[in-house]
C-alpha cells in the first residue's frame, strides 16, 4: 500500500481538527453526547466541498425526519413492545424503499430518516418521556457537527468536484479508445476486452452521484448541463461501438469481403479515437478528421442496387453505425473540452429521436425483496431483545437497522456486513484503551486533542482509499461514539461492556441474517435483469401495444444494459451474457426503427414487416415463460431474410425517391441489425475450437 499523499494528509488533517472543534464546542454547550458532534464530522466530511455540502444538507434533513418520527411514534405505541417494533420495522423499511428510487445524493434523506428513527426511538422504551429531549438534542449535536465541517471544509483549501470529474472521464477515455480499438479490429470477446467493458458501464453509473453533487460546488447550471450530456453520450458511446462488431465480423472475418478502403478506413477512425483528448475550444475548432471520416464513409456508401446483394446490406449497416459512433466521439470530446475550460459552447453533431429520455430502470421485485430482509431483521432482532429482557439490546436492534439499511441496494450484502462487524468489534477494542488507559490521564482539552492526534490523523488518510473507506469511516466514527467523551470523566467496564457489546452483536446478527436470507449473488440480479430486457423487447415488437414515448423507453433500456454489464465476470467467451446482453438491447431497438419506419412503407411490405415482429414477440415470449435463453427459431431468421429482400427489390425500383429510398434503407439497416443480433456470426475462435484448434491469443 502506497505512503499517504499530501491531499490525502491535508483531508485527515482537516477533518480531525473540525472534530475537535465539534467536540470542543459540545462540551462547552454542555451537550449531553457531545461525541456525536464529532462523529458526524468524520461521516460528512469529504475531500471535495460539493460532496461535503450535499451530504451534509441531507443528513441534517434526514435526521430532523427521523427525530420528528420517533416523537410522534413512541408515545402512543410503547407500551405494545411488539407493534411498536413492527411500526419502527415499517417505518424504516419505507424509507429504504424510497431512498433507492434515487440515485443522487438526495437519496441519503431517505436512507438517514429510516434509521434515525430505531436510534432515537429504540432506547426510550424504558422510558418514553425522554423521546422528546432525546429528538432535540440529537438534532443539535448532528446539526453541530454538520455545521463545522462544511466551514471547516469550505475554507480551509477547498477542493472542487469538477476536476474530479475529467480525471474520471479521462479514466474512461482510456478504456473506450482500447474498447473501440478492438472492436473496428472485429474483436468483441477476451478477458481484457471484458473487463474493459465492465469498467466503462461501472464509470457511466458512478457519475450519476458525482453530478447531483455538483451544484452544491458553484458549479455554473450550463457546465453542469455539458456534465450530463457527456454522461448520456458516455452511456451511448458503448452499445453503439458494439452494435458494428457483428457486420465487420460477418462482412470481413467470416466472408473474406474487403471493400475497397474499408480497412483503412477503420484504421483512420481507431487512430483519431486513440489521439489525443483536446484541451481547448480550438483544438475543438481546429480538428478536421471527423469530417474528413464523415466523407470517406459517404464515398463508400452502397448504391442502391448493391443492397440486393449481402454483402452490400452489411456493408450499409457497418457504414451507417461508424457513422454514428464518430458523431458521438466527437461530441464527448467536445463536451470534455467545454468542462475543463468552462466555457458553454457546444454545438452537438449526433442528433437521433431517441435522445432526451429521462426514464430509469429499476427492479422493483428485488428492491422489494431487500427492503423486507431489512425489516425482518429489525422485527426478529426486537423480538428477541424483548424476550431477552436485555436492557442494552435497543442498541442491538439499532445497529442491526442501520447495517441493513446500509447494504440493502448490493447484491451481496453480506461481505460489506462483516465488514462492519469487524470495524465495530475493532472500534470496542481501540475505544476501551482509551476509556480505561488513557482518558484517566487526561485532565485538559488541549491534551485530549494530543492524544486522539495520532490514530485519527492516520484513520483519516485511509477513507479516501476506496479499498479501506468503509472500514476506516466505521473505525473513526464508531471508535468517537464509543469513547462517549462527557464534561466529567465517568467510566465503569461493565457498563461499558454490556453497552458496546450490545452494538457487535446486533452487527453480528445482521451479518447472520442476510447470509441466510440473502444467500444469491449477482447472478439472480442479472437474470432478473436480462428476462426484464426480453420483456422491453416483447413490447417494443407488439404492434397492440402502444408506447407513449419511445425515448423513455430507450432511456429506461439503456439504463438497465449499463446496471447488468458489471454483473457480469470478466471473460474471454464470445458467447459471454454482457455481449448477449448488448444484442437484447439492439434487437429491442431494431424492433422500435421497425415500428417507425413501417408506416412510411407500402402495404405489402408493412405486412412483412409485421410478420416478422410477431414471430420476434413470440420467440421472446418463449424465452420469458421458460425462464432462459431458447434457440432462435429458423423461421424468425428466414422471415427478415425475406423481409428484407422484398425492401431490397422495392429500393432498387423507387431509387430516383430520395425520401422513399431513405425510408427503405432504414427498414434494411433495422431488418440486418436484428438479423445479426439474433443470429451472430460465427468469429474465429469459435471456428477454431470447433475444428480442434486451440482458441487464438488475445491482441495486445
Amino acid at each position: 500500500m502506497p505512503f499517504p499523499s499530501a491531499r490525502e494528509w491535508l483531508f485527515s488533517a482537516k477533518t480531525f481538527a473540525a472534530a475537535m472543534i465539534a467536540l470542543y464546542i459540545g462540551l462547552r454547550l454542555e451537550l449531553p453526547r457531545p461525541y456525536w458532534a464529532m462523529a458526524t464530522v468524520y461521516i460528512v466530511s469529504n475531500p471535495f466541498v460539493g460532496a461535503t455540502r450535499s451530504k451534509a444538507l441531507y443528513r441534517a434533513l434526514g435526521t430532523m425526519i427521523g427525530a420528528a418520527g420517533a416523537v410522534v411514534i413512541v408515545p402512543p405505541f410503547v407500551e405494545s413492545p411488539f407493534l411498536f417494533s413492527v411500526i419502527v420495522a415499517l417505518w424504516t423499511g419505507t424509507l429504504l424503499y424510497l431512498s433507492m428510487f434515487d440515485r443522487s445524493a438526495r437519496s441519503y434523506v431517505f436512507l438517514l430518516a429510516g434509521y434515525t428513527l430505531p436510534l432515537i426511538a429504540l432506547p426510550t422504551v424504558t422510558n418514553p418521556a425522554s423521546v422528546f429531549e432525546l429528538a432535540i438534542t440529537r438534532t443539535e449535536e448532528i446539526l453541530l457537527g454538520i455545521i463545522v465541517a462544511s466551514i471547516v471544509g469550505s475554507a480551509v483549501f477547498p477542493s472542487r468536484l469538477a476536476p474530479t470529474l475529467i480525471a474520471r472521464t479521462d479514466a474512461w477515455f482510456r478504456d473506450a479508445a482500447y474498447y473501440a480499438c478492438e472492436t473496428l479490429s472485429g474483436h468483441i470477446a477476451g478477458a481484457k476486452i471484458s473487463a474493459a467493458r465492465q469498467r466503462l458501464a461501472a464509470t457511466v453509473n458512478g457519475l450519476e452521484l458525482l453530478l447531483s453533487q455538483l451544484t452544491y460546488d458553484h458549479t455554473r447550471p450550463d457546465i453542469i448541463r455539458r456534465a450530463r450530456a457527456l454522461q448520456g453520450r458516455m452511456q451511448i458511446f458503448l452499445p453503439l461501438i458494439s452494435s458494428m462488431a457483428d457486420p465487420l465480423i460477418e462482412l470481413v472475418a467470416k466472408r473474406g469481403h474487403h471493400p475497397e478502403g474499408l480497412e483503412a478506413l477503420l484504421k483512420d477512425v481507431a487512430a483519431w479515437v486513440g489521439s489525443p483528448t483536446p484541451q481547448s475550444e480550438k483544438d475543438i475548432e481546429n480538428e478536421r478528421e471527423p469530417d474528413a471520416l464523415r466523407e470517406r464513409i459517404n464515398a463508400m456508401r452502397p448504391s442502391v442496387e448493391a443492397l440486393a446483394n449481402a454483402d452490400g446490406l452489411l456493408l450499409s449497416n457497418a457504414l451507417w453505425r461508424l457513422g454514428q459512433v464518430i458523431d458521438v466521439w466527437q461530441d464527448i470530446r467536445a463536451l470534455r473540452a467545454a468542462i475543463l475550460n468552462e466555457t458553454s459552447e457546444w454545438r452537438p453533431h449526433f442528433r437521433h429521436w431517441r435522445l432526451g429520455g429521462a426514464e430509469r430502470f429499476f427492479d422493483r421485485g428485488m428492491m422489494m425483496f431487500s427492503t423486507a430482509v431489512a425489516v425482518g431483521a429489525i422485527i426478529v432482532a426486537s423480538a428477541l431483545w424483548i424476550e431477552s429482557g436485555w436492557n442494552d439490546g435497543a442498541s442491538a436492534v439499532a445497529l442491526a437497522a442501520v447495517s441493513c439499511c446500509f447494504f440493502a441496494a448490493l447484491d451481496e450484502p453480506a461481505p460489506q456486513l462483516f465488514k462492519f462487524f469487524v470495524a465495530t468489534s475493532m472500534s470496542v477494542v481501540l475505544a476501551g484503551l482509551y476509556v480505561f488507559v488513557v482518558l484517566p490521564n487526561v485532565h485538559d482539552f488541549a491534551m485530549l486533542v494530543v492524544i486522539f492526534a495520532v490514530p485519527f490523523l492516520l484513520i483519516g488518510t485511509l477513507t479516501t482509499n476506496p479499498r479501506f473507506s468503509l472500514v476506516t469511516m466505521l473505525v473513526a466514527v464508531n471508535t468517537a461514539t464509543f469513547i462517549s467523551i462527557q464534561s466529567a470523566y465517568e467510566a465503569n467496564f461493565f457498563v461499558f461492556l454490556n453497552s458496546n457489546l450490545a452494538g457487535v452483536a446486533g452487527l453480528l446478527f445482521a451479518f447472520i441474517w442476510t447470509l441466510v436470507t440473502r444467500p444469491f449473488g449477482a447472478e439472480l440480479a442479472a437474470s432478473r435483469l436480462t428476462r426484464s430486457a426480453w420483456a422491453d423487447i416483447v413490447l417494443s415488437a407488439s404492434q397492440a401495444e402502444v408506447i407513449e414515448d419511445q425515448r423513455n423507453l430507450y432511456a429506461r433500456m439503456l439504463d438497465r444494459l449499463m446496471q447488468l454489464l458489471p454483473r457480469h465476470a470478466a471473460t474471454d467467451s464470445h458467447r459471454h451474457p454482457s455481449i448477449e446482453s448488448f444484442r437484447d438491447f439492439r434487437v429491442a431497438l431494431n424492433a422500435l426503427d421497425l415500428r417507425r419506419t413501417r408506416r412510411k412503407l407500402p402495404a405489402e411490405l408493412q405486412s412483412s414487416v409485421d410478420d416478422v415482429l410477431d414471430a420476434l414477440r413470440r420467440y421472446f415470449e418463449l424465452c420469458i415463460a421458460r425462464r432462459t435463453r431458447q434457440p432462435v427459431p429458423a423461421e424468425l431468421i428466414r422471415d427478415i431474410d425475406a423481409t428484407s429482400a422484398r425492401v431490397s427489390s422495392r429500393a432498387i425500383a423507387q431509387s430516383q425517391d430520395a425520401i422513399a429510398e431513405k425510408w427503405l434503407r432504414d427498414t434494411l439497416h433495422a431488418l440486418v441489425g436484428m438479423r445479426l443480433s439474433l443470429h451472430p456470426p460465427e468469429t474465429q475462435a469459435q471456428a477454431d475450437t470447433a475444428n480442434g484448434a486451440p482458441p487464438r491469443a488475445e491482441p495486445a
